[in-house]
């Protein structure tokens, strides 16, 4: 039974740590992309799906590789803590470049590229995760 009860609340977290960075990275956005997604916006969907499956991916990783739901957490935050930062980083290397624009208009080739780079990231990200 115990073995029951700490998969239910391992997953009941995780579903809340995705959630709450989900909610994060749509703050991040300069428009509302839950707005752009029910408009058919593609783009949005792909770089919204790219951010979602990067921090699945170093969710996953965090909670396979830990036995406490404490270090889970701990490790998923300073891998989604590096997600972030590479967005930023995404930013300032690209000055000509209005990511967020671009996103907003329906350029599918930054969507594209810009879950590439979550999900590269992430899986880059999740190699350290110990």
């Amino acid at each position: 039974m115990t073995v029951v009860i700490n998969i239910a609340v391992s997953v009941v977290c995780m579903i809340l740590l995705q959630l709450l960075g989900m909610v994060v990275f749509s703050w991040m956005t300069r428009f509302n992309d839950m707005a752009e997604l029910k408009k058919g916006n593609a783009a949005v969907g792909l770089a919204f799906g790219g951010k979602f499956m990067g921090t699945a991916i170093i969710l996953g990783v965090s909670a396979y590789t830990n036995s406490s739901i404490w270090h889970m957490m701990l490790w998923f935050a300073v891998g989604y803590v590096c997600l972030i930062v590479v967005y930023w980083v995404f930013e300032l290397v690209t000055p000509g470049l209005n990511i967020s624009e671009h996103l907003q208009k329906g350029n599918m080739a930054i969507g594209i590229l810009l879950a590439m780079v979550f999900i590269g990231t992430a899986f880059a990200v999740s190699s350290l995760i110990i």
